[in-house]
């Protein structure tokens, strides 16, 4: 099992100082950060259902070799989210329902591309119709397919744009995100 130390070995709890003993097969603090960011990334892959992330970062995991930390983790993370969804006497029957109801094939993400529109998205988008465009996102299980159809459309409208527009939202997409600013001068500096 996973133990998670503190620098002083104790843990605290609802008012109460237990000291544990810290144990030589204990992951210092950085490792259990590490496999956090690892288990989260797995989760948001197949919570998103992007099939080609999740098996990127399964590869990688099991490359390195530190599977039973990260799937220790994932267990903690779920058994956590069980404990605050339900009452105690429901939990275990949820829990056993899934098992019930879990496909024989677990290897593979699903994904459903039927019921994106993106182009609904996008005409929504550019009518400023706020809540069309989150009842759309909402409505769609897999975003994945989602925004790529957005990016799709997004690349099919680029040759469109006047000479120099394309550089300016750039620049201003870097500003607003972080990004290294860069030198772009403004397209309609002339007029």
């Amino acid at each position: 099992m996973l133990r998670v130390p503190d620098s002083e070995g104790r843990r605290e709890g609802m008012g109460v100082v237990v000291v544990t003993e810290v144990s030589a097969d204990e992951l210092p603090v950085e490792a259990v950060e590490e496999a956090k960011a690892r288990a989260a990334t797995l989760l948001l892959a197949f919570r998103h259902g992007n099939q080609l992330a999740f098996d990127h970062a399964l590869d990688r995991l099991l490359d390195e070799h530190v599977e039973r930390e990260v799937a220790t983790l994932l267990t903690w993370i779920a058994a956590e989210a069980v404990r605050k969804a339900y009452a105690p006497e429901v939990g275990d029957r949820v829990l056993l329902s899934m098992v019930r109801r879990a496909p024989r094939d677990t290897g593979a993400v699903l994904v459903d591309e039927d019921g994106v529109d993106a182009a609904r998205l996008i005409e929504a988008v550019a009518a400023g119709e706020v809540t069309e465009v989150r009842d759309l996102v909402a409505a769609t299980p897999d975003t994945t397919f989602l925004l790529g159809g957005l990016l799709q459309g997004v690349a099919m409208m680029l040759p469109l744009l006047p000479e120099g527009e394309l550089a300016e939202i750039t620049a201003e997409l870097r500003r607003r995100h972080g990004g290294a600013p860069a030198s772009v001068p403004e397209a309609r500096a002339g007029i």
